[in-house]
């Protein structure tokens, strides 16, 4: 279980503020990516929070809401390009990359190669920050997910996570 140590990497995204907005919106997500492997208990530095959104009607209305405190622009989009970000905006996608108030956010509704929030839930994890309570994808989930990107990074979480995992397994009792 993570501790109330900040969160935030410098020049990154603020977990805690962007959960607890979405918390208050009653968003359902799950963190993953490197957020999730910090809370994990890797030294991994990010830059983005990624998410995973349940992408039913319901929570896409409350992400547009959400997501409105964020003042989100699309990463590598022209400079003053129009956004409009509601859930029929949100439903007609499935992953977006966001620049925000909060820093650099990644909402994905599909995970290569596992599926949707859905196929995630199962496996998830709590995590404690400050007053919060996040779900995270699952360490063998995230673990799969590294093992199929497989970019330098990735390899180099994977190292991470793997070793994490074997700390887990020697400290269930037998």
């Amino acid at each position: 279980m993570a501790d109330d140590s900040e969160k935030k990497t410098p020049g990154g995204s603020d977990l805690k503020k962007i959960a607890a907005t979405l918390q208050r919106h009653k968003v359902e997500f799950l963190v993953i990516g490197g957020q999730a492997e910090i809370l994990m208990g890797s030294p991994r530095v990010t830059y983005a929070t990624d998410l995973c959104y349940r992408r039913d009607p319901e929570n896409l209305e409350r992400l547009a809401e959400a997501l409105k405190e964020f003042n989100p622009t699309l990463r590598g989009a022209p400079p003053g390009l129009p956004l409009l970000l509601d859930a029929h905006a949100l439903a007609l996608g499935s992953n977006y990359t966001f620049n925000t108030a909060m820093g650099p956010l990644d909402l994905l509704g599909w995970v290569e190669p596992l599926g949707e929030y859905e196929a995630l839930l199962p496996a998830c994890e709590t995590y404690a920050i400050g007053n919060l309570t996040l779900r995270t994808i699952g360490l063998d989930d995230l673990i799969r997910i590294k093992q199929h990107i497989g970019r330098a990074k990735d390899r180099e979480s994977l190292r991470q996570l793997l070793a994490i995992r074997k700390l887990r397994d020697e400290s269930q009792p037998s």
